[in-house]
């Protein structure tokens, strides 16, 4: 087997000593023009390509960072990871993705390993906001998704209190005076939402039913949509906590023997892209998941780099309202009229 060239190998050929090399190859220094020429074409001409694992040995970086995500079946989260993909490429960075199955007794021994392997790690989790002290603990530079109230750490996210309103606003208008939602009380998003979808429905006098899946899944959504639909109070529309969950929801409905929407409108989260397509297509808030990934791969590369917040150490992104097919004007005497699709 030819032996590779070696660091030693690309100095003799340009005339340069190795720390020249281990400057030039790791950006940490410029030198003249005509000494950057020669050391570019003995590279080029000795097919030179540096060791990473002694790279970081000498800088202390490794080039890649650790992006944690609770499930990529979810496109949500796919979503993400190509939005911050997007960006670590065009820093030089990679990303190491785990996913944590939405399981948070793996969860900290998976990020704990991930830490070692990272210059620094954006995180999707479950995990209480009183428990977020042990991330700190990693002693790497980190960006959450979800505001964190307790530590001063850098997050990204939008405002999920102001999409339960928007949704359940829009219901209201459509005629619907009998509103559950199906949420996921595991999530540190879920009681935000049930916040801005009761301080809608408040405003009007209407009651919410709140019951609470399984998981934040289609499978979910499937199982739970028996007892809401069959019992005594059978609502008129339901927000459920996320895209997934809704379209398990609207599969099971249509089996159960109901008409979608005329029977019942229902709603969700995040936006997906299976929720355009489906039958009925999906009324969702878009929660802009791949700015969302990119945004908080910025400012991890900006903190990286020494770069200081020159804002808030949340930074938001607006939720937006798309209408679809899923939801349909309720006349008196529950007489439906398709509303129309608009992307507020």
């Amino acid at each position: 087997m030819k032996k590779g060239a070696t660091i030693r190998d690309v100095a003799a050929a340009a005339g340069v000593s190795v720390a020249t090399v281990s400057k030039y190859m790791n950006g940490a220094q410029r030198f003249s023009a005509p000494v950057e020429a020669r050391l570019k074409e003995a590279i080029e001409q000795l097919g030179y390509r540096s060791n990473p694992l002694a790279r970081s040995m000498i800088t202390g970086q490794t080039g890649t960072i650790g992006l944690a995500i609770l499930d990529i079946r979810n496109p949500h989260f796919t979503s993400i990871v190509k939005g911050a993909n997007r960006v670590a490429l065009q820093h030089d960075y990679t990303v190491l993705l785990v996913d944590t199955e939405e399981s948070q007794e793996r969860e900290k021994p998976l990020l704990e390993s991930l830490a070692q392997r990272v210059d620094g790690l954006i995180v999707s989790s479950r995990m209480p906001d009183d428990s977020v002290q042990w991330l700190l603990d990693l002693g790497k530079p980190i960006v959450l998704f979800g505001r964190s109230t307790r530590f001063p750490i850098a997050s990204v996210g939008t405002d999920s209190s102001r999409a339960g309103y928007m949704l359940a606003s829009h219901l209201v208008q459509l005629g619907h005076r009998r509103v559950a939602y199906l949420g996921f009380a595991r999530s540190r998003w879920n009681e935000e939402r049930i916040r801005g979808i009761r301080s809608c429905l408040d405003a009007h006098g209407l009651p919410l039913e709140i019951r609470d899946a399984q998981g934040p899944s289609a499978a979910a959504g499937e199982h739970a949509c028996s007892s809401l639909m069959l019992g005594p109070n059978r609502p008129d529309a339901v927000i459920c906590y996320n895209d997934l969950m809704a379209l398990g929801f609207i599969k099971e409905a249509r089996e159960l023997g109901f008409q979608l929407p005329q029977d019942v409108s229902v709603a969700g989260f995040d936006n997906v892209p299976y929720g355009e397509y489906a039958s009925p297509a999906l009324t969702s808030v878009d929660f802009q998941s791949e700015q969302m990934g990119e945004l908080a791969m910025t400012r991890l590369i900006d903190e990286l780099r020494g770069k200081p917040l020159v804002d808030d150490l949340y930074a938001q992104l607006e939720p937006r309202l798309v209408v679809r097919e899923s939801t349909i004007k309720r006349e008196a005497g529950n007489d439906a009229k398709p509303a129309a699709s608009a992307t507020e």
